[in-house]
């Protein structure tokens, strides 16, 4: 008794699945009945063994057989009596084409086959107009000058588009190219830039438009011609409802960057009240207000975009969520570097360490700071070289400013000699003053001051200290300075003993005036 209701159980799913199976494959695929290349219906159920394909095929068959004298007969939508299905015939004139049944009707559209049939008949009576049309020389002598004009319009449009373009390129090229300043020039050269971006449009509306107008001129192909300018109204819909929609988007997001764009000039009103010294804040100082500027303007327009970012038109579509994923990615790819240069930065900054027009020292590069950038500060050295040293490298060794402490006194130089002891020190005070005073460049207040270093076994060590105004000179001001030292030891017969001392002479090692200018020397004209 089980295995008797096992194996029925097993026939009724078998059966089940069968008939599952066949249903869908039994179902033909829907096909469209076009006639001079216009659709007239759509079949979709078998007919006297024919499939929905072959019924198609058929109906085209029917439909070029049909001569001139059938052509001119009615077109008729009849019912087909003592029919399995209900159905009507569809005519033209006593020749039948094809018939339209119940089963060919689209659910989804809610027609009455008569409707349907009444729709169907319009279109092949359509059809059969546009092939009597089309036997008519008059009308292919109608197309031919319409083709004719279009490819003349074409020649001519082109020749005198492109003669424009020309001129709107070559004068925009002018504008740029005068650099003569001001807004109008800007303005000039944005004009002739869209006169030259109007050709463009122009040439591609009226290629269109001859288009349109060769197609609609042959029955065959002004379906083309209308489904071309549907097409082109749809997009035209399309794109003006889009931006009817956007408008209020664009509306808050131009409010949002009203907004940040003024809170971002109050703010840099302030950092300019604070950098030229007319206001002064708690934690701002001129030196690091620049910085400070750069960073606020980050955070407000950071924060606005963010803000206008959901109201952008086309802010939820795929494409902006790729483009988000991959920006993403290129920051955290290069990320790490940039950030470090930019913290690193931050540290230089804000220590006051350095700033533009400082001479400094890093390592083994001396030079003034000519850029204190966002990733790296760049220095002149005294070749005239310009050094560019990453925040990083600024950040991990130290960092000699010889203008910090100099103020409005300009920075300090210095250079050392060694005299003998029987050279009063008053004496050699006084020449090397007056060396200092001599030479170009060494500014005469602060004036000049001596510092004696060592007392050595058999002489002094002095040391001049002296302030100049352009650091970048300082090589050559400390060789000025080393010339004017000697001249005025020489002139006064004091024996400088650098840089080593091995024997008392009998007569101090001096060079008299008489003999400064010996050939090939020259001395100055005047």
């Amino acid at each position: 008794m089980i295995g008797r209701c096992l194996t029925l159980r097993t026939c009724l799913v078998l059966l089940t699945w069968l008939a599952g199976g066949v249903g869908p494959a039994a179902a033909a695929e829907p096909q469209e009945l076009r006639l001079f290349n216009r659709p007239v219906a759509e079949l979709r159920a078998p007919q006297g063994g024919l499939e929905p394909a072959e019924r198609v095929s058929r109906a085209q068959r029917r439909f070029q057989a049909l001569d001139a004298a059938a052509l001119a007969g009615e077109v008729l939508a009849r019912p087909v009596p003592q029919a399995e299905t209900p159905a009507y015939l569809l005519s033209v004139g006593e020749q039948p084409v094809f018939t339209l049944q119940a089963s060919d009707l689209d659910p989804e559209e809610h027609l009455g086959l008569s409707t349907a049939a009444e729709r169907a008949r319009h279109r092949l009576i359509d059809a059969v107009q546009a092939r009597r049309a089309q036997a008519d020389p008059a009308l292919w002598w109608r197309g031919g000058a319409v083709v004719a004009g279009v490819l003349l319009m074409w020649g001519l449009g082109g020749w005198g588009l492109a003669r424009l373009y020309g001129f709107c390129h070559d004068r925009g090229d002018a504008a740029r190219l005068r650099r003569d300043g001001g807004r109008s020039a800007y303005l000039r050269l944005i004009g002739w830039r869209l006169g030259a971006a109007a050709c463009w449009l122009v040439a591609a509306g009226g290629l269109w438009v001859g288009t349109m107008a060769a197609l609609a001129a042959f029955p065959w192909t002004q379906p083309w011609s209308q489904q071309v300018a549907a097409f082109v109204q749809q997009l035209g819909g399309w794109a003006v409802a889009g931006m009817l929609g956007a408008i209020p988007g664009l509306l808050t997001v131009a409010l949002v960057m009203v907004l940040a764009r003024a809170v971002h000039e109050g703010l840099g009103l302030l950092f300019r009240q604070v950098q030229e010294g007319r206001l002064r804040l708690p934690l701002l100082h001129a030196e690091t207000v620049g910085a400070t500027r750069r960073l606020t303007a980050v955070l407000v327009w950071g924060l606005a975009l963010a803000a206008a970012y959901p109201y952008l038109p086309g802010s939820g579509t795929e494409a902006f969520k790729g483009l988000s994923v991959l920006l993403g990615v290129m920051v955290t790819l290069g990320s790490s570097g940039v950030v470090t240069q930019l913290m690193s930065g931050l540290v230089v900054v804000y220590s006051r360490s350095l700033r533009k027009g400082d001479f400094v020292a890093v390592g083994s590069t001396e030079g003034v700071v000519s850029e204190v950038g966002a990733l790296a500060v760049k220095l002149v050295t005294m070749r005239n070289e310009e050094v560019t040293l990453p925040h990083s490298l600024l950040t991990s060794q130290p960092i000699r400013n010889y203008s910090k402490l100099a103020g409005t006194q300009g920075t300090l130089l210095s250079t050392t000699v060694s005299v003998g002891y029987d050279a009063p020190w008053r004496q050699v005070h006084a020449l090397l003053t007056e060396a200092a005073h001599a030479t170009p460049g060494v500014r005469a207040e602060p004036a000049a001051f001596v510092h004696q270093r060592a007392l050595n076994d058999f002489y002094v060590v002095y040391e001049l200290f002296a302030h100049i105004d352009q650091p970048l000179e300082r090589v050559a001001i400390l060789s000025a300075l080393h010339a004017a030292i000697q001249d005025a030891f020489n002139r006064h017969g004091v024996q400088i003993m650098s840089p080593h001392f091995l024997a008392q002479p009998e007569q101090p090692v001096v060079v008299p005036p008489a003999r400064w200018w010996t050939p090939p020397a020259r001395p100055p004209e005047g």
